[in-house]
């Protein structure tokens, strides 16, 4: 399939390296970016052709899908050019800025007919898949405790480039950029979180305009409890992890490695370690787990059938991150609502 990649920051590097090491027939057709020059040198780095705007993709025949990897404030009208053109979409999280913008975009594709998939490359991981099976088999029992954290780092000379941090371009700050991931991996694993009461603050660590440490504790649809911890504020960094505590059994997932333990002391393991981009440098993770999502997408397009994380599904995290907002600015106990 020829893909066309609509974003040239910091992942699209990884995008490219992806598609390049797919050996089941993906092609990167071109590349989009908003500084034309910019974009000539990386067609031309990347033996592709550089497109001159989006619709010039979108009327593409041999275009099969498009990937957008460009800030969340872009997204809209990109969206609303492809969809009208019957192309498929793969996106990166997150979908918009807000809940409103996010759904907005989801229900514009479902109108439309067109596919629209999320990046949520953590659901692609082996150990991931491996603890999505044990849950689903019962091997856990029923779920009692959930604790999600994402103790990540990230220089000022991050926050430092124009718009991040920001509501406007990015629609918030750890949550919806860093842990948004985590949090759907949370859900996907055990379902929605109907209530949270949430704090989240700037530390003296950054300068930025939105948060740089939430903490939360919600109840999840399952009957769980469960605490979230996500700061870019603790150096030097360290990987995320999910810790799901049930009746029988409980998992601990970091870096790539699940540990299953039974109340007998019986452990086992999956997974091999691997970085995940929680230090200074948030690049510094492999290429396979967004190569397994994209080549997911051009299967589900082929097929007819689902992608690993439809828009639709990535709702939840939106659902729970403006839920957080709406928790801090009250003090309250708050709904989720999707």
């Amino acid at each position: 399939m020829n893909i066309a990649l609509i974003g040239l920051g910091m992942v699209s590097g990884t995008h490219v390296a992806a598609i390049q090491a797919s050996e089941r027939g993906l092609n990167l057709a071109g590349v989009l970016g908003r500084n034309p020059e910019k974009a000539a040198e990386f067609a031309q780095r990347n033996d592709t052709r550089a497109f001159s705007s989006v619709e010039e993709i979108a009327n593409d025949s041999n275009v099969d899908f498009a990937i957008i990897a460009t800030p969340p404030d872009q997204r809209t009208e990109l969206v609303r050019v492809l969809s009208t053109a019957s192309k498929p979409i793969l996106m990166e999280k997150p979908i918009e800025r807000t809940l409103g913008a996010a759904t907005a975009i989801v229900e514009q594709c479902e109108v439309s007919g067109v596919l629209l998939g999320i990046v949520f490359q953590h659901r692609a991981r082996t150990a991931s898949q491996a603890l999505k099976s044990a849950i689903v088999q019962g091997e856990l029992g029923a779920i009692a405790t959930v604790e999600i954290r994402v103790p990540w780092w990230r220089n000022q000379s991050y926050y430092d480039e124009l718009g991040r941090g920001t509501y406007a371009r990015d629609g918030g700050g750890v949550m919806i950029s860093q842990a948004i991931h985590t949090l759907d991996l949370a859900m996907w694993l055990l379902g929605p979180i109907s209530d949270i009461q949430a704090m989240m603050r700037k530390t003296p660590l950054h300068d930025l305009e939105a948060e740089d440490w939430a903490g939360a504790i919600f109840e999840m649809d399952n009957g769980a409890v469960g605490t979230l911890m996500a700061t870019t504020a603790v150096y030097p960094g360290a990987a995320e992890s999910i810790t799901i505590q049930g009746t029988h059994a409980k998992a601990h997932l970091e870096s790539g490695v699940l540990t299953l333990t039974t109340f007998d002391s019986q452990k086992s393991t999956v997974g091999e370690t691997s970085a995940t981009g929680g230090g200074a440098d948030p690049m510094a993770f492999t290429h396979e787990w967004h190569q397994a999502v994209i080549e997911d997408f051009a299967n589900a397009l082929a097929g007819g059938t689902r992608p690993m994380a439809t828009g639709r599904s990535a709702l939840l995290t939106h659902a729970v991150i403006d839920a957080m907002q709406i928790a801090n600015r009250t003090g309250q106990k708050t709904r989720v609502i999707s």
